[in-house]
């Protein structure tokens, strides 16, 4: 199978209909031991110290691995895309651009998908066979997802690190299925994680992993991560075809469809507040102040840049921001 990258989740199933094997570029790049040598790659090849570090891991993943082709999304995604797809294209790799349109109409999300499935001549019968059998793992990540904030077994690392693998499955369907079967199969077996405060993550996936074993130490536990969530198609089953699964996914469209779903789940998880994760010199920066507006439970905004553990800074907030969730809750153990 050829190899193809990925700049962020897009309907997968239309590249595996089409005998490639997807590469999410975001974790072949934050997964490495040695990351930082792909943003030192992107800067000596001129990419600016002041840009989105996901941006230049991207590139220096894509060009050290010898990726050939490249699907990137211009809209409804990173504002930076499409600057990396025009560099990328100018060293001989072929780029597929794909968008989840502005308007968020179900015509315009079907049309869309429909150029990306003309790209890589598959039909819609073939198209919607693989999401049969992508939505059986889908539901696997939904099982791992319940046992972590309905029976609290999960980690909220694990919670994370299975949902954003859903991004491209490890480009092997039958070893993901494998290794989530084998997960659902481990955790049911563990006892509950005994936290008293239950947290959201918010935003795109951080740099820094390490947050999630940090607020562990603090009697606190992540028991939902909304984008790694939506990577994972929850609601997969419930819509007709892939053309309304897409148009059912919150991350790409407007703050608005995003922040009804947020409530949902807050009231759903009954979470006591909230971590927002941005991304230095990202646009989704400015969002926060729409989520804080809208939003009637304590957050706690957090910028990352180049570092992939928490700097002193960062955990110095976010102990002080639990220390006032126990304080409000009165440091009362909740009932699993």
């Amino acid at each position: 199978m050829k190899k193809i990258g990925l700049t962020t989740t897009v309907p997968v199933e239309v590249i595996f209909a089409a005998g490639y094997k997807p590469v999410d570029l975001n974790n072949l790049f934050i997964t490495s031991k040695d990351y930082m040598k792909y943003i030192d790659i992107a800067e000596r090849d001129g990419f600016p110290k002041s840009l989105c570090a996901w941006i230049k891991g991207i590139y220096g993943a894509c060009v050290e691995n010898d990726i050939k082709e490249i699907v990137g999304v211009i809209e409804g995604d990173c504002s930076n895309t499409k600057a990396l797809l025009e560099v990328l294209e100018l060293s001989g790799i072929k780029v597929y651009p794909f968008l989840f349109p502005h308007s968020h109409k179900k015509e315009d999300v079907k049309k869309e998908i429909i150029k990306f499935m003309d790209m890589f001549e598959v039909d819609l019968e073939k198209t919607e066979k693989v999401r049969e059998r992508l939505n059986k793992i889908r539901v696997l990540a939904k099982e791992i997802d319940k046992l972590t904030y309905v029976e609290y077994k999960t980690t909220g690392f694990e919670n994370h690190l299975y949902q954003v693998s859903l991004s491209d499955f490890y480009g092997d369907i039958d070893k993901c299925e494998i290794d989530l079967k084998k997960a659902v199969s481990e955790i049911k077996k563990r006892k509950p994680i005994n936290k008293k405060i239950r947290l959201g993550y918010i935003g795109v996936p951080p740099m820094t992993g390490d947050i999630y074993d940090f607020v562990e130490k603090f009697d606190a536990h992540f028991v939902y991560n909304e984008v790694q969530r939506e990577f994972a198609f929850p609601r997969a089953y419930e819509a007709k075809n892939i053309f309304e699964q897409y148009y059912d996914y919150t991350y790409p469209y407007d703050i608005g469809f995003r922040i009804k779903e947020l409530k949902r789940q807050i009231k759903e998880r009954k979470l006591d507040g909230i971590i927002h994760y941005t991304q230095a010199f990202c646009y989704r920066a400015v969002e926060d102040i729409v989520i804080k507006k809208e939003l009637d439970i304590p957050i706690l905004n957090i910028e990352g840049d180049k570092l992939n553990k928490l700097d002193a800074r960062t955990k110095l907030r976010l102990e002080a921001f639990l220390d006032m969730l126990m304080d409000l809750k009165g440091g009362i153990t909740c009932e699993y």
